[in-house]
């Protein structure tokens, strides 16, 4: 018998092992329903439906991004603040505000545009220059205490979120490809049905007893 299954839509071939499980395991078909062939279509049927609805990434994607964003927004207003304040040396507390840009310019002022990974590591530098004595008074003084805190914040949530992305997404490499179990569910249920088709022939197979 030449059971093509290769053409079937990647949901249908699933509903079709589903319900060849679902009809053998009635306790009609006796003869099969302990069958090994019968075990090996429901375990691989099991594997399929792990994967084949899988995302190529872990759908974290969106998340990590919108992390990224909040960051790079306190990060471009604290060096905006900072360099417009420089533009007034005759604003108290102007030395404060020359001294944390230098600070900024020697970490890198674009580093909002960089990987997600380099900026992390540069800005997590920064955020330790930024958190000592000195310059948190600095801050202090230019009325930065908040949003500094806030840019700390969204620092620690970007890379929470971004190790979990990264151990989600090894997780899914892990698992075995969508193409690589249709081939074994596809070979399960054709081994399957080839053993229903030769029962045929066998009197009252149905209700026998293994």
């Amino acid at each position: 018998m030449e059971i093509t299954l290769s053409k079937l839509r990647t949901n249908d071939l699933a509903t079709l092992a589903q319900r060849t499980i679902a009809a053998s395991q009635t306790g009609k078909y006796q003869v099969v329903e302990e069958h090994p062939l019968l075990h090996k279509l429901a375990a691989r049927y099991a594997d399929y439906d792990t994967v084949y609805t899988k995302l190529t990434y872990s759908g974290k994607g969106i998340a990590v991004a919108e992390a990224d964003e909040k960051r790079d927004r306190y990060f471009a207003g604290i060096k905006s603040y900072i360099a417009g304040f420089t533009k007034l040396p005759e604003l108290e507390f102007h030395d404060d505000a020359a001294a944390l840009q230098q600070i900024f310019q020697a970490h890198g002022l674009d580093m909002d545009r960089m990987s997600y990974s380099a900026q992390t590591a540069q800005l997590k530098k920064l955020i330790e220059e930024l958190d000592k004595p000195e310059n948190t008074l600095r801050l202090a003084n230019l009325k930065l205490e908040t949003i500094f805190t806030q840019l700390k914040t969204s620092q620690s949530d970007f890379e929470s979120l971004y190790q979990e992305q990264a151990q989600a997404n090894g997780e899914l490499r892990n698992l075995p490809s969508a193409t690589s179990a249709r081939k074994t569910l596809q070979k399960a249920i054709r081994d399957y049905l080839n053993l229903l088709t030769a029962m045929r022939d066998v009197d009252d197979w149905e209700t026998a007893v293994q």
